[in-house]
């Protein structure tokens, strides 16, 4: 434990960013899987909509900064690539 007032402040300032930032990461990796999750029961229309709120909730976390925005980007990319194979016509 700190002994130096500025090292205690520090921590508990660090905890109550930590707490904050669970919330915005654990949304967006909830959202990640409900959309991956529904990629793979290949519904179209429910996966569309996943993604799309995936995407808001990566936004939200980067605009934060909780997570990275190039973090973000690759994983929307990511997501992006997955449902546009799954839209793909079978040739």
């Amino acid at each position: 434990m700190a002994n130096i007032k500025s090292a205690i402040k520090r921590n508990k300032q660090n905890e109550k960013r930590r707490v904050r930032n669970r919330v915005f990461r654990g949304r967006a990796r909830t959202y990640v899987k409900k959309a991956i999750t529904a990629m793979d029961d290949k519904e179209y229309d429910s996966a569309r909509a996943a993604t799309a709120e995936a995407i808001s909730a990566l936004d939200k976390a980067a605009e934060k900064g909780v997570l990275h925005k190039n973090n973000v980007a690759r994983r929307k990319s990511r997501l992006m690539h997955r449902l546009a194979k799954l839209e793909q016509p079978k040739a």
